[in-house]
């Protein structure tokens, strides 16, 4: 039987749609060799994660079940404040539900990371804040996370990118993670859908 192909979920921007943060997710999304389901925008606007609820709303369902099921991660936040969106945060602490997984949390995942900001320090600091987010979640990270800062704009209305060196720090992330994804399905068993982790 043929295994399917490598699946990517990229999440992040803003709650306003075509965000800077949202064209920089997507540009990137496009460079990576797999089937990529991205949630941005109003896809951002879940309640917010309580461990206690009895139910999930049908978008949180979707975003673990997508996480769930993919080979790697791709997260873009805005630095408020010198840390990650409140509506990014509050996203990655639904994948709580992935705890009791064979796969808990984003084992065996890589996860790339973008953050835009209009100062140098508030990108560094949020992507610092956000990577810490990822090995919390036992990620494997790319060697790469790309920093976009400054207030000249670095994609235009279409989302294409304007400025050289983002654009090649993207597509180094990128190449990181079709490294990374092909290289470990390599090595898994053709009928082995994840690996145990024990406790």
């Amino acid at each position: 039987m043929k295994r399917k192909r490598a699946s990517v979920v990229a999440l992040g921007g803003a709650v306003r749609e075509g965000s800077s943060t949202e064209k920089a997710l997507r540009h990137a999304a496009g460079l990576i060799d797999a089937d990529v389901t991205v949630f941005a925008g109003s896809e951002l606007l879940l309640p917010m994660y309580s461990p206690y609820a009895s139910a999930r709303p049908t978008l949180a369902v979707s975003w673990v079940d997508a996480v769930r099921e993919a080979d790697a991660v791709l997260i873009a936040s805005p630095g408020y404040h010198g840390g990650v969106s409140g509506v990014v945060k509050n996203a990655l602490d639904y994948l709580e539900d992935l705890r009791d997984d064979g796969q808990p949390y984003l084992s065996g995942r890589a996860m790339g990371c973008i953050v835009t900001a209009a100062g140098a320090q508030g990108a560094v600091t949020t992507l610092s804040a956000l990577r810490d987010i990822g090995h919390a979640l036992r990620a494997w990270l790319t060697p790469m996370g790309v920093c976009i800062a400054g207030m000249d704009p670095a994609f235009d209305a279409d989302g294409a990118c304007l400025r050289p060196e983002v654009a090649r720090q993207l597509e180094i992330m990128a190449e990181e993670i079709n490294t990374f994804i092909h290289r470990r399905r390599a090595l898994e068993p053709r009928h082995s859908k994840r690996f145990m982790v024990a406790g």
